[in-house]
């Protein structure tokens, strides 16, 4: 009973047979629940959450209930109910991380014309290297600003290209395209949506994707789901590891970001439109059979989230 858990961790500051009356409880049955056994639940619940420090612990402490029940499942075999789960993560005091507000890096350029949305928010692509999504945010250190371009599979929702500096110039963009364009060789047909900033108009940008067979696709003006694909990656990168402390020096933060990207979220965060499968290992899976039970796996989870986005906006 948990009002003898609390009598047990008071006792040293009041006395038992007071705690006893006060709380409505005898004094009896707080020295047999002392000297019994832990229960068989008990004792599971003990090794239980053993397993789940040691998983929220090689996350990062970025993990909420959701992934670490994933983990448990996928990764170390064990069936657990995901309430349990959440009682244990609670009671140990472990959750995931909280995300803070955004700020604002699409700067706009008047006059200039932009392409077309090729998308409409359809950010589901049926293999890879059909559509790549990419935006701009930034990181803050002691030595001034860093932003961060990024350039993401929307089939395996993997980051295939990425760029760090500390200007917003239009070579930011472009350095990102190429080492996308380098790892992938995707071939023509390939669509690059954007949101309107003007790092992605310029005419550099532009060229460079008609160059290499990319055809450049931007969202409309004012719709907050432009590119939330993309957004919602910056948002979990900066719940995961930016806001979590300050950073001193620009090449701190470019080494956390590499780490993070290369070796953290591409191989082993577990996506929960991938099947709880990291993008890394979706795509390896994709590629050794017909990808089948993943898709539809991933349907499941693309039908659940419409679902629920059309809930809301109905109930709003």
């Amino acid at each position: 009973m948990r009002i003898f858990g609390f009598i047990a961790a008071k006792r040293a500051e009041h006395a038992i047979a007071t705690m006893c009356r006060v709380l409505g409880v005898s004094r009896s049955g707080f020295c047999a629940w002392e000297r019994r056994e832990p229960s068989r639940r008990a004792c599971q619940d003990a090794s239980l959450s053993e397993v789940i420090e040691r998983i929220h612990t090689d996350s990062r402490k970025t993990y909420g209930s959701p992934r670490v029940h994933a983990e448990l499942r996928l990764g170390h075999g064990v069936r657990v109910g995901r309430k349990r789960v959440e009682r244990l993560m609670r009671r140990a005091e472990l959750s995931g991380q909280v995300r803070r507000r955004r700020g604002k890096t699409t700067i706009r350029a008047q006059g200039v014309r932009t392409a077309p949305d090729l998308v409409e928010r359809d950010f589901n692509p049926i293999a890879i290297n059909r559509l790549w999504a990419a935006d701009i945010t930034y990181i803050r250190t002691w030595e001034g600003w860093l932003y961060l371009a990024s350039v993401m599979d929307c089939h395996s929702r993997r980051i295939v290209g990425w760029a760090i500096a500390d200007h917003l110039r239009s070579e930011l963009v472009v350095d990102a395209l190429e080492m996308a364009v380098a790892r992938r060789r995707p071939d023509a047909g390939l669509v690059h949506h954007s949101d309107q900033g003007s790092q992605y108009t310029s005419l550099v940008f532009t060229r460079r994707c008609r160059t290499v067979g990319i055809d450049v696709s931007m969202g409309s003006r004012g719709d907050c789901f432009d590119n939330a694909v993309l957004e919602s990656f910056h948002a979990t990168l900066k719940k995961d590891l930016i806001d979590r402390r300050s950073w001193p020096t620009k090449t701190e933060a470019r080494t956390a970001v590499f780490d993070y990207i290369e070796v953290f979220y591409n191989r082993r965060r577990r996506h929960s439109l991938l099947g709880m499968l990291s993008p890394t290992d979706f795509e390896n899976s994709t590629l050794r059979d017909d990808g089948s039970s993943l898709a539809a796996s991933r349907l499941a989870s693309i039908n659940k989230i419409k679902f629920n986005t059309t809930s809301t906006a109905q109930a709003a």
